[in-house]
Protein backbone atom coordinates (compact mmCIF):
# COMPACT_ATOMS: atom_id res chain seq x y z
CA UNK A 1 0.00 0.00 0.00
CA UNK A 2 0.91 3.44 -0.50
CA UNK A 3 1.30 6.15 1.73
CA UNK A 4 0.72 9.24 -0.93
CA UNK A 5 -2.32 11.24 -0.06
CA UNK A 6 -5.59 10.80 -2.13
CA UNK A 7 -6.55 13.91 -4.02
CA UNK A 8 -9.40 15.99 -2.82
CA UNK A 9 -12.95 14.78 -3.39
CA UNK A 10 -14.54 17.91 -6.19
CA UNK A 11 -17.13 19.56 -4.57
CA UNK A 12 -20.46 18.79 -4.47
CA UNK A 13 -22.88 20.09 -6.78
CA UNK A 14 -25.92 22.19 -5.32
CA UNK A 15 -28.91 20.98 -3.94
CA UNK A 16 -32.22 21.37 -6.25
CA UNK A 17 -34.66 23.72 -5.12
CA UNK A 18 -37.40 22.51 -2.65
CA UNK A 19 -40.18 22.37 -5.47
CA UNK A 20 -38.00 19.61 -7.04
CA UNK A 21 -37.93 21.75 -10.45
CA UNK A 22 -34.31 23.00 -10.23
CA UNK A 23 -34.80 26.35 -10.92
CA UNK A 24 -37.30 25.68 -14.63
CA UNK A 25 -40.73 26.90 -14.45
CA UNK A 26 -43.09 24.38 -14.07
CA UNK A 27 -45.31 23.47 -16.90
CA UNK A 28 -48.72 22.45 -17.70
CA UNK A 29 -49.59 19.27 -18.36
CA UNK A 30 -53.40 19.68 -18.71
CA UNK A 31 -55.58 23.15 -20.21
CA UNK A 32 -56.20 25.81 -18.22
CA UNK A 33 -57.22 29.16 -18.12
CA UNK A 34 -55.75 32.38 -17.81
CA UNK A 35 -53.66 35.17 -19.31
CA UNK A 36 -50.50 33.97 -17.85
CA UNK A 37 -49.02 32.11 -20.12
CA UNK A 38 -45.96 31.78 -22.01
CA UNK A 39 -46.67 31.09 -25.90
CA UNK A 40 -44.29 30.60 -28.59
CA UNK A 41 -41.88 32.85 -27.37
CA UNK A 42 -40.11 33.45 -23.93
CA UNK A 43 -42.12 36.19 -22.27
CA UNK A 44 -44.90 36.18 -24.69
CA UNK A 45 -47.41 37.65 -24.01
CA UNK A 46 -45.85 38.45 -20.46
CA UNK A 47 -46.89 38.30 -16.92
CA UNK A 48 -46.58 42.15 -16.75
CA UNK A 49 -48.04 43.11 -19.88
CA UNK A 50 -51.59 41.97 -18.86
CA UNK A 51 -54.60 40.88 -20.57
CA UNK A 52 -54.13 43.28 -23.85
CA UNK A 53 -50.96 41.33 -24.71
CA UNK A 54 -52.35 38.20 -24.31
CA UNK A 55 -55.74 39.27 -26.75
CA UNK A 56 -52.77 40.83 -28.95
CA UNK A 57 -51.27 37.18 -28.61
CA UNK A 58 -54.47 35.21 -29.31
CA UNK A 59 -54.71 37.38 -32.56
CA UNK A 60 -51.95 36.22 -33.51
CA UNK A 61 -52.21 32.93 -32.97
CA UNK A 62 -55.39 32.82 -35.36
CA UNK A 63 -54.31 34.57 -38.20
CA UNK A 64 -51.63 32.16 -38.12
CA UNK A 65 -54.28 29.30 -37.66
CA UNK A 66 -56.31 31.21 -40.29
CA UNK A 67 -53.39 31.63 -42.82
CA UNK A 68 -52.28 27.89 -43.09
CA UNK A 69 -55.90 27.36 -44.03
CA UNK A 70 -56.08 29.73 -46.89
CA UNK A 71 -52.42 28.66 -47.69
CA UNK A 72 -53.39 24.96 -47.77
CA UNK A 73 -56.16 25.24 -51.00
CA UNK A 74 -53.58 27.52 -52.87
CA UNK A 75 -51.35 24.94 -54.58
CA UNK A 76 -54.60 23.59 -56.06
CA UNK A 77 -56.01 27.12 -57.65
CA UNK A 78 -52.52 27.60 -58.85
CA UNK A 79 -52.44 24.25 -60.84
CA UNK A 80 -55.83 25.20 -62.49
CA UNK A 81 -54.92 28.26 -63.16
CA UNK A 82 -51.31 27.25 -64.60
CA UNK A 83 -52.13 24.20 -66.08
CA UNK A 84 -50.91 20.46 -66.06
CA UNK A 85 -47.81 21.27 -68.66
CA UNK A 86 -46.15 24.26 -67.50
CA UNK A 87 -43.16 25.67 -66.97
CA UNK A 88 -40.84 24.62 -63.52
CA UNK A 89 -41.64 27.82 -61.72
CA UNK A 90 -44.89 26.32 -61.10
CA UNK A 91 -44.02 23.58 -58.99
CA UNK A 92 -41.28 25.70 -57.29
CA UNK A 93 -44.03 28.10 -56.09
CA UNK A 94 -46.18 25.21 -54.92
CA UNK A 95 -43.01 23.85 -52.98
CA UNK A 96 -42.73 27.14 -51.74
CA UNK A 97 -46.03 27.90 -50.10
CA UNK A 98 -46.48 24.14 -48.71
CA UNK A 99 -42.82 24.85 -46.84
CA UNK A 100 -44.47 28.03 -45.54
CA UNK A 101 -47.82 26.54 -44.74
CA UNK A 102 -46.04 23.72 -42.90
CA UNK A 103 -43.78 26.05 -40.73
CA UNK A 104 -47.37 27.51 -39.54
CA UNK A 105 -48.60 24.61 -39.05
CA UNK A 106 -45.90 23.41 -36.36
CA UNK A 107 -46.02 27.10 -35.18
CA UNK A 108 -49.88 26.65 -34.04
CA UNK A 109 -49.08 23.41 -32.60
CA UNK A 110 -46.56 24.55 -30.74
CA UNK A 111 -49.02 27.33 -29.34
CA UNK A 112 -51.59 24.63 -28.62
CA UNK A 113 -48.69 22.80 -26.67
CA UNK A 114 -48.83 26.11 -24.44
CA UNK A 115 -52.26 23.97 -22.93
CA UNK A 116 -53.96 27.41 -22.65
CA UNK A 117 -57.75 26.88 -23.34
CA UNK A 118 -57.82 30.38 -24.82
CA UNK A 119 -55.16 29.99 -27.32
CA UNK A 120 -56.59 26.65 -28.33
CA UNK A 121 -60.29 28.26 -28.80
CA UNK A 122 -57.86 30.96 -30.97
CA UNK A 123 -56.70 28.23 -32.92
CA UNK A 124 -59.76 26.56 -33.45
CA UNK A 125 -61.41 29.53 -34.37
CA UNK A 126 -58.70 30.55 -36.91
CA UNK A 127 -58.98 27.15 -39.02
CA UNK A 128 -62.56 27.27 -38.84
CA UNK A 129 -62.33 31.01 -40.40
CA UNK A 130 -59.74 30.14 -43.00
CA UNK A 131 -61.45 27.15 -43.80
CA UNK A 132 -64.39 29.12 -44.66
CA UNK A 133 -62.39 32.02 -46.21
CA UNK A 134 -60.40 29.48 -48.64
CA UNK A 135 -63.59 27.76 -49.22
CA UNK A 136 -65.68 30.59 -50.28
CA UNK A 137 -63.05 31.68 -52.95
CA UNK A 138 -62.67 34.92 -51.02
CA UNK A 139 -58.73 34.94 -51.99
CA UNK A 140 -58.84 34.11 -55.81
CA UNK A 141 -57.37 30.67 -54.60
CA UNK A 142 -60.40 28.43 -53.69
CA UNK A 143 -61.80 25.21 -55.61
CA UNK A 144 -64.41 25.46 -58.03
CA UNK A 145 -66.55 22.47 -56.42
CA UNK A 146 -66.74 21.60 -53.21
CA UNK A 147 -66.74 18.11 -53.90
CA UNK A 148 -63.04 18.36 -54.35
CA UNK A 149 -61.06 15.52 -52.07
CA UNK A 150 -57.80 17.98 -50.47
CA UNK A 151 -54.53 15.85 -51.84
CA UNK A 152 -52.07 17.44 -49.97
CA UNK A 153 -50.35 18.82 -53.16
CA UNK A 154 -50.58 15.57 -54.89
CA UNK A 155 -51.92 14.93 -58.51
CA UNK A 156 -54.96 13.35 -58.32
CA UNK A 157 -55.39 9.74 -59.56
CA UNK A 158 -56.11 9.29 -63.15
CA UNK A 159 -59.13 8.28 -64.89
CA UNK A 160 -58.82 4.48 -66.87
CA UNK A 161 -59.63 4.98 -70.52
CA UNK A 162 -62.73 2.85 -71.76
Amino acid sequence: MSTAAMPPMPPMPPMPPADGNMGIPAMHTAFFWGHRAQVLFSNWPGDRDGAGMYVLCLLVVAMLAALAEVLSVAPRGLSRRRGRDSNALGPLLMTGIHAVKMGLLYLVMLAVMSFNGGVFIAVLTGHTVGFLLSRRGMFGLAATRDDDVPTNGALPPSEPKP
